[in-house]
């Protein structure tokens, strides 16, 4: 594919992203007239319309939303091809961009970075934490190399291998503990129950918020966080208790968990990938790497 119709391509795209020449011109840094002419160039050469001019919006053109379709797709796959033309096999150096739920850099995400650090300091990781559905986004526009999030109904073209399973538990301070201990708390007293939580953003706040309803107690939230740390130290200088994985609160030496019955339910922690697309050395070795990390701590199978 010649580089002028890889431009095209681009300057295609990005009037279809923004709905307008002007802003995509500004994008581009190229004048307007010099953008509307490439696109009715481009036009011309395939003999369609792909943009439909008459509102106040630039809108693709039936044949047009396809081309539009198809032209992201070859973009994706040759910057795939370039990647995969620099991509180093002896890890000396290279790039992995990795995605994960909030919760994971609390207790996963910062032993296996060190240990891939330590294993191949030559490797540049790019991490983003982002909801679920961001994160499969990610991986079906070629955004993100790997992701880690949970067992869902999940995007088309996204593969989902098991790691481990994790569990939730009640979680106070240490000098909060209920009078019956380390017991089983029956579900219903969590109705006089005060409870720091994760905001509505997080997963894990959807799972918590159906074993309620699935058992129908109506604890008070007093406190919503965005931040794993943020609800640790409210619960370490409060009476208010939460839910958290149990592998946040494993050793730790201000926070007790209290487990309930019936248990919050598990949920399976899975590796993320796209289907069919360039594994890079640094994505192998990552990859490799957590499960070995996986397989020799206390995590419980999935």
């Amino acid at each position: 594919m010649a580089a002028l119709e890889l431009r095209h391509l681009r300057y295609l795209l990005a009037v279809a992203e923004h709905g307008s020449f002007t802003r995509a011109a500004e994008e581009l840094h190229i004048s307007q007239p010099t953008l509307s002419q490439q696109i009715r160039q481009l036009e011309r050469t395939l003999g369609v319309q792909l943009l439909d001019r008459t509102g106040r919006t630039v809108r693709p053109s039936d044949a047009g939303a396809v081309y539009i379709e198809h032209a992201h797709r070859a973009l994706r796959d040759l910057a795939a091809a370039e990647r995969a033309v620099h991509d180093v096999q002896d890890l000396s150096r290279g790039h992995l961009r990795l995605a994960v739920t909030p919760t994971f850099t609390a207790y996963l995400i910062g032993p296996v970075v060190a240990e891939f650090h330590a294993r191949h300091p030559g490797i540049t990781l790019t991490l983003t934490e982002a909801a679920q559905d961001r994160i499969e986004a990610g991986l079906a526009g070629d955004e993100v190399d790997l992701g880690i999030a949970f067992t869902a109904p999940h995007l088309p073209g996204i593969a989902a291998t098991p790691l481990f399973t994790e569990t939730l538990s009640l979680v106070t301070a240490a000098q909060h503990v209920p009078a019956a201990g380390r017991r089983p708390m029956p579900v219903q007293d969590l109705d006089r129950q005060h409870l720091a939580l994760l905001s509505g953003d997080f997963a894990t706040r959807g799972h918590i918020d159906a074993y309620f309803t699935r058992h129908r107690v109506h604890p008070r939230i007093t406190v919503e966080a965005n931040s794993i740390q943020a609800l640790t130290e409210i619960v370490q200088r409060t009476g208010l208790a939460t839910v958290l994985p149990d592998a946040i609160t494993h050793d730790h030496p201000h926070l007790t968990p209290v487990p309930l019955d019936p248990p919050l339910p598990s949920r399976t922690v899975t590796l993320l990938t796209r289907d069919a697309a360039y594994r890079s050395a640094a994505a192998r070795a990552f990859t490799h790497l957590i499960h070995d990390h996986v397989a020799t701590r206390a995590y419980t199978p999935a």
